[in-house]
């Protein structure tokens, strides 16, 4: 497969030749590939066929920052990649986007000892990773954690808490995992662990979602960590944590992107075929306008998570208008899909709503991404604090 990890960021507004090939190839993959190894996982739990499928198909690796390549996963190519997975196999794209997740505060602030253990087995699915932010009372306002970390002895803490909503729990290998040493009140005061499954004190529980992904809740009852547990330094965690979601911020967008064009281009099949009134349903003028109004806000929405993903590109993820750029791309994009698959539903009629119907399985996806990394209304604060600078 080519790679595009080193072609320079395009203009948002046209992909080159071989980014559409490779973008082509990859919704094949997960049509023919990866989409029964999905059909074949158990709801709610990890899928780790699927997931080394992935690494196998070295598409893991490109989420997922080898040692030495550290800083190197571009934003585009992830954005790419995770539309094109989302079009034809949603199970897949989230568990690649789950990975990468867990593993990013490794790459970005672990130590060389913490990569070369982690990051290879990640990047091959032979571990499985875990982004543990979240808690019961911090959601979308990640700088309000309480997961507490007590001093215990020279340089060591003791872990105390609970954290939810968290990706791959209980079932993941490792946990990049933030916690409160008190340094400070607000971000100042989080630090960032690298928690290995199995610690004494660790226990977890899944959750049953609308959309059955392993994500469960994990319960810390004085966990011990050490210096060699640190990811970067301490009281600096929340710096690892943001550095991380701005990454995968625009491609969120992405994935919501890919479903969008799913359940559009569904709709267009059908509006093609289906007997009504004489014609088919797109000769209806209130049919083909909205498909045409799905249409511009589909696109309208790849473009600015393009443009966002080569801005974080362009500036190594340092600009100025990255957050705002980040912000407008997620929301927008999400905000997008929602509308355009509850359309699609609407075009489709009844038989959407039956289970195991693409877009009955588009519906309970698309939910999700207005609420995580940052729900819709949060990123509508992000964008006018921005504004107001």
């Amino acid at each position: 497969m080519a790679a595009t990890s080193d072609t320079p960021a395009q203009a948002p507004f046209e992909l080159a030749p071989e980014q559409r090939a490779w973008c082509a190839r990859l919704r094949a993959l997960g049509a023919v590939r990866l989409s029964p190894l999905a059909a074949g996982g158990e709801p709610g739990r990890v899928n780790l066929r699927l997931l080394e499928e992935l690494g196998d198909l070295d598409l893991l690796a490109r989420a997922v920052p080898l040692p030495g390549r550290a800083r190197n996963i571009r934003a585009l190519e992830l954005c790419l990649l995770r539309e094109s997975l989302a079009y034809s196999c949603p199970e897949a794209e989230t568990a690649l986007a789950l990975q990468g997740l867990g593993a990013g505060p490794v790459a970005d602030a672990g130590s060389d000892e913490q990569r070369a253990r982690w990051l290879p087995a990640a990047a091959t699915g032979r571990a499985v990773a875990a982004f543990a932010l979240s808690e019961p009372g911090a959601g979308s306002d990640a700088a309000a954690l309480t997961l507490r970390a007590e001093p215990d002895g020279p340089g060591g803490w003791r872990l105390t808490g609970t954290k939810t909503w968290i990706s791959n729990a209980p079932y993941a290998d490792f946990y990049s995992v933030f916690a409160r040493t008190g340094e400070a009140p607000g971000p100042r005061g989080i630090t960032a662990f690298l928690l290995p499954a199995g610690r004494p004190g660790l226990s977890g529980e899944s959750l049953e979602m609308l959309s059955p992904h392993p994500l469960g809740t994990l319960t810390f009852d004085a966990v011990p960590v050490g210096p060699g547990d640190l990811l970067g330094e301490p009281g600096r965690g929340f710096g690892v944590a943001m550095r991380t979601l701005n990454l995968f911020r625009p491609s969120v967008g992405a994935f919501a992107v890919g479903m969008a064009q799913a359940a559009l281009d569904a709709s267009l099949r059908h509006a093609a075929e289906r007997p009504a009134f004489g014609g088919v349903l797109r000769d209806l003028q209130s049919v083909s306008h909205q498909l045409a109004e799905m249409a511009t806000r589909t696109e309208a929405a790849r473009l600015l998570v393009y443009a966002a993903a080569c801005a974080y590109d362009r500036s190594g993820g340092a600009g100025a208008d990255i957050v705002r750029r980040s912000a407008m791309a997620k929301l927008m994009a999400t905000e997008t899909a929602q509308y355009v698959v509850d359309a699609a539903v609407q075009i489709h009629g009844a038989a959407a709503l039956r289970r195991g119907h693409l877009l009955e399985h588009l519906y309970r996806e698309v939910r999700a991404p207005r609420v995580y990394e940052g729900a819709s209304e949060v990123q509508r604060s992000l964008i006018a604090k921005e504004l107001y600078k």
